[in-house]
């Protein structure tokens, strides 16, 4: 079977003898040179290989001399005048990765003439005169075996070029093949991939033919170039030319495809993998996690991950650092923690890589006792905390209230002396301020942020007008709302949407101020407005209007807007216009799952929407229940209110709090579940009989 590859690893190059690598990396030496030269039409670029005319002489000496030391060595070599390998010997397979530099570092290899041959090669001067000099001392006899050897234990392809056009002038044109072969291996080894197709143009262009280890050798080298597109385009080259690709190339086209994101063929070579039991290696498993985490597919990284066990294949940092990237993308804490748990139990070391993503599954599913475990751990190990995770920690501690611990990593930051708040880093804390209503706190941030030169975006002025909002501070919107026009900033859905919260919570007479505001920063907003402070009874027109707005809203607003809107249709008394509102976000499908029906029980669930939404959607919902007992329709045995048990994101009023005290006003038979919070429940017969001796509607509460 052809020789495979992974085509993540670099070449492991660096366990070679010092002294070819002294050549090669430019140490100290006698003469330095760059030179370009022209082969059979093909242009090939040089690095800068240092030379000296032979490694094993102490000073320089002419060409001549050289040659006649290597044919010196040549007969006092030890193993050269031995008629068998010593019986200490061992075999290596020579298709193992690492063959080749077990061979450069064996005994063997260093006292080999050949060798000695192949390094005064890489060190010369490269002209063709000089190349053949040196190889001259092997005569005319010169076997595939000798040239495949001197090749393979070069480290400079350049010359090899012209060692090669020596070697085919000796050995039969079938071998010739196998010479260009060991020689792209070279140009692999030092990345040189346009170096690698100039030369296969030229095997072309001599009517060689290319095999599958010409092909394998071209795939390897563009992906250890970082070129996976070219690595795909010469892997469907391939049939083309004849040739198939062995499992082991196509095992590691696996991971080639999923690093172009073109997960249809990577999932058709995996599933081949996996029925014809291939080698699959742990660099492919890593690729597959990272595309699907990528792509948002975060059940087939665990999976993929769990393939891994089954078939043996043994988890790196690598793996380990996708998955838990994988996690933290998908907010599933609980996994990375785990995983990270699996990962220290295998013996293996977190690298920074490793905490910056297990901080992130942390901060996004706001695990902020964890994420601060983390986070000093990070700080005990000296690991540097850049201002990404810095404001990953800050984003997390406005959504969750860490106030005194958001304070304490602030300072840490900035004494830091590496690393300075940026905008995002103000934007976090005076969002953090606003949502607490800390409202001195939040000006203090805006006024350091300013200080510092940073100019308000529209993310921190909705902050601003959100908290003043809040606390019913209009003067002080109006003031943002005109500092944002000033600044000429665009107010996007998230700011109307404060400007129309705020309007939700000022009473009737006041809420003017905000009406013109909300009439320069969004005309489609303005006008539904006009149509419920008016009062108008055209209802048809009022949802036509109310369906243009919504569908020209951002998608990640719609639901609090509509919210907002139905909280001010309440505080305005006009309910059949928030009736409106809440079909329509029924139909638009930006209110889902409000109602559930079983045998055993009617649901409806409340928990994602604002005060005055719920008690609308309540007041609908009472009414399909008189209306079904109306039509002879009989109540499941029981009937239940799901509120949640937290407070509306935009509210200081706890909706289970608030339905409690209106369901009692309404004499209604709900009453709170003992063992299941924010749930209110009553049976079929009470609710029968209230239903049946109230009036015909509910009236929503002012």
């Amino acid at each position: 079977m052809a020789q495979s590859y992974l085509l993540s690893t670099c070449s492991s190059s660096s366990s070679s003898s010092p002294s070819s690598y002294a050549i090669y990396y430019g140490k100290p030496i006698a003469i330095t040179t760059s030179i370009s030269f022209s082969h059979s039409s093909r242009h090939f670029k040089l690095l800068n290989f240092s030379y000296q005319l032979s490694p094993l002489l102490s000073k320089p000496k002419t060409l001549l001399q050289a040659t006649n030391t290597l044919q010196d060595i040549k007969l006092d070599d030890p193993v050269a005048k031995s008629p068998s390998l010593s019986k200490n010997s061992i075999w290596v397979n020579p298709k193992s990765p690492r063959a080749k530099q077990l061979w450069k570092n064996s005994s063997h290899a260093v006292s080999s003439p050949l060798a000695k041959l192949a390094k005064s090669l890489d060190s010369c001067n490269p002209t063709r005169e000089h190349v053949s000099e040196i190889l001259s001392v092997l005569g005319d006899d010169v076997t595939e075996r000798d040239a495949v050897i001197i090749l393979n234990a070069m480290v400079n392809p350049y010359t090899a070029l012209l060692a090669v056009d020596y070697f085919k002038q000796k050995i039969k044109p079938s071998s010739h093949v196998i010479l260009y072969n060991v020689t792209l291996k070279l140009f692999r080894e030092v990345k040189d991939f346009e170096g690698a197709e100039k030369l296969f143009d030229e095997m072309l262009q001599r009517g060689i033919h290319p095999n599958l280890i010409t092909f394998s050798t071209m795939i390897s080298c563009a992906s250890m170039c970082s070129f996976p597109h070219k690595a795909v385009k010469w892997f469907e080259m391939m049939p083309t030319f004849g040739c198939e690709p062995d499992n082991n190339l196509s095992s590691s086209m696996i991971y080639v495809y999923a690093r172009t994101g073109n997960a249809d063929m990577a999932l058709k070579l995996y599933d081949q993998a996996k029925a014809e039991q291939w080698h699959v290696d742990t660099v492919v498993f890593s690729g597959l996690i990272k595309m699907f985490g990528m792509s948002g597919d975060y059940d087939e990284c665990l999976n993929v991950y769990n393939d891994m066990k089954v078939l043996g294949a043994k988890p790196n940092l690598v793996t380990y650092n996708a998955l838990l990237y994988a996690m933290g993308r998908a907010k599933r804490a609980r996994e990375a923690k785990a995983i990270y748990e699996e990962m220290l139990g295998n013996g293996l070391s977190p690298t920074w890589p490793t905490y910056a993503a297990l901080l992130q599954a942390y901060c996004r599913a706001r695990f902020s006792k964890n994420a601060m475990r983390v986070y000093k751990e990070m700080k005990e190990k000296g690991k540097d905390i850049d201002v990404v995770l810095y404001n990953m920690l800050f984003d997390m501690c406005a959504n969750v209230g860490c106030i005194d611990e958001a304070v304490k990593i602030f300072y840490d930051m900035k004494s830091s002396g590496t690393c300075r708040p940026d905008k995002f880093t103000y934007a976090s804390l005076i969002n953090m301020y606003s949502c607490l209503s800390k409202i001195s706190e939040m000006e203090a941030m805006f006024n350091e942020m300013m200080e510092s030169g940073f100019q308000p975006d529209v993310i921190v002025l909705t902050s601003l007008v959100h908290c003043y909002g809040k606390a019913k501070r209009i003067d002080d919107v109006v003031k943002v709302f005109n500092q944002l026009m000033d600044l000429g900033i665009s107010p996007d859905g998230r700011f109307c949407d404060c400007l129309l919260y705020a309007m939700s919570q000022v009473p009737k007479e006041e809420s003017g101020k905000l009406a013109g505001c909300i009439e320069k920063a969004n005309p489609m907003l303005g006008s539904v407005l006009r149509y419920l402070m008016k009062k108008h009874e055209d209802g048809e027109n009022f949802r036509k209007e109310a369906l243009e707005l919504f569908n020209s809203t951002e998608p990640d607003v719609k639901k609090s807007m509509c919210n907002c809107l139905i909280d001010l249709c309440v505080n305005l008394d006009v309910p059949d216009r928030a009736r409106d509102l809440l079909d329509l976000g029924l139909t638009l499908r930006i209110y889902t799952d409000i109602q559930s029906r079983s045998q055993a029980k009617w649901s409806l669930h409340l928990k994602r929407l604002s005060v005055g939404a719920a008690l609308t959607a309540l007041s609908v919902w009472i009414n399909d229940l008189s209306k079904a007992l109306e039509l002879g329709e009989d109540l499941p045995p029981l009937l239940g209110i799901n509120t949640g048990h937290r407070k509306h994101r935009l509210s200081d009023k706890a909706l289970p709090t608030v339905f409690e005290s209106y369901l009692k006003e309404l004499k209604a038979p709900f009453h709170k579940a003992a063992n299941m919070d924010g749930w209110f429940l009553a049976t079929s017969e009470a609710a029968t009989s209230w239903l049946q001796s109230r009036g015909s509607t509910v009236v929503l509460p002012q």
